[in-house]
């Protein structure tokens, strides 16, 4: 057997937030392999906000990442704490216009970028059995979908796998979750005729609350969140759904031009509050949605993986060049994120009084006095 390739870092994780690690870690210097599993099932679509192009910039990719292929998005509708529909445009936001990604465009864009700054990219590969050596190595087992292993060793690894944080808990990081959110969307076919309002569009209901938003094909997205055991998360059927998406004020008005015909069952994914223990352990460090995942209602998912991606990159190449207070640094960083967020998601779920008694709203009334 050949010998296992050898790499300074290994990303475990393509989308993102690995590739905001890849591309920091591979411009100072380091070898870096990219690995990218694709499991799951593929994201249809996802807001990105307008400041994240401070990051993209930052990383030198803005402008391939976000050419042709994504939907300008110039605001954000919500019917949130009342029936009223308010409107938040982007005239005055000093960044500009967010979007409505392609996401497997955006992801496939952002590999390509590591690629060419000089990482090895392994598509559809996913690591496994990380073990880590007595001379403080890594020795990793890529496994290909289309068959066949092979090992590598590293110096370092980024767990960028996603809310299952793959080698972080394989290496005794705990998972705390803080809510238990699911959400069922689908995606409707292309509305004929004129444009449609480039605006996402929030909606409160009793029991949850509903998203949609445009995509750039001319589909849209179409989700409804809730709690796992409350009667809303079963997965109905498509008639059942149709149902539901009528009774809404102002999402029904967005979906009816598409037609609810030919509407298949939604299905079901998590979007609960997360995060790990620790951000970073003995030859790993944590970045995106294995570090910290967050409610969709913040729309900060995408910015917080680039966010997180890059910052753990840089307290990376920090530790190994002999900086022993850069991982810290990046745990710190890390936890002022998410101490914001949460005051963020308390405030807004705050705003929303109409149904104090459903079990969805009071349980989130209660965390606020917690």
């Amino acid at each position: 057997m050949s010998p296992a390739a050898a790499y300074d870092v290994v990303v475990a994780g393509g989308g993102p937030a690995g590739c905001a690690a890849a591309l920091t870690l591979v411009r100072a210097g380091h070898t870096v392999l990219l690995a990218d599993a694709g499991t799951g099932p593929p994201k249809a679509g996802e807001a990105l906000v307008s400041a994240a192009r401070l990051l993209l910039s930052d990383l030198g990719v803005a402008e391939q990442v976000l050419a042709t292929g994504h939907l300008p998005c110039y605001g954000n509708l919500s019917a949130w704490g009342s029936p009223e529909l308010y409107a938040v445009d982007s005239l005055h936001d000093p960044y500009g216009h967010g979007w409505h990604l392609d996401r497997p465009l955006f992801d496939r864009r952002l590999r390509a970028a590591a690629r060419a700054a000089g990482a090895d990219v392994a598509e559809h590969t996913a690591v496994r059995r990380p073990a880590r050596r007595p001379d403080g190595t890594w020795r990793l087992i890529l496994c290909a979908r289309a068959g066949g292993e092979r090992a590598v060793r590293c110096r370092w690894v980024v767990d960028a796998t996603g809310r299952g944080a793959a080698v972080a808990v394989r290496s005794g990081a705990r998972r705390r979750t803080t809510d238990r959110l699911t959400a069922l969307h689908l995606t409707l076919d292309p509305a004929p005729g004129a444009s449609p309002d480039g605006r996402s569009l929030v909606e409160s209901g009793r029991d949850g609350w509903w998203y949609t938003a445009p995509l750039p094909s001319g589909h849209r997205l179409v989700a409804y969140f809730t709690d796992p055991d409350l009667p809303g998360a079963a997965v109905p059927g498509a008639e059942r759904f149709r149902d539901r998406l009528l009774a809404t004020r102002y999402v029904s008005h967005r979906v009816r031009p598409h037609g609810l015909t030919t509407l298949r069952p939604p299905r079901r994914a998590a979007a609960h509050s997360a995060h790990l223990d620790r951000v970073h352990g003995d030859g790993w460090t944590a970045a995106g949605d294995a570090a910290a995942a967050f409610d969709p209602l913040s729309s900060q998912g995408i910015l917080t993986a680039l966010y997180t991606g890059l910052s753990a990159g840089q307290a990376v190449d920090a530790h190994l060049h002999g900086d022993r207070t850069a991982l810290a640094a990046y745990a710190a960083q890390v936890a002022t994120a998410r101490t914001a967020y949460a005051r963020e998601h308390r405030a807004v779920h705050a705003r929303e009084t109409r149904w104090p008694d459903r079990p969805f709203w009071s349980r989130r009334h209660l965390n606020q006095q917690a």
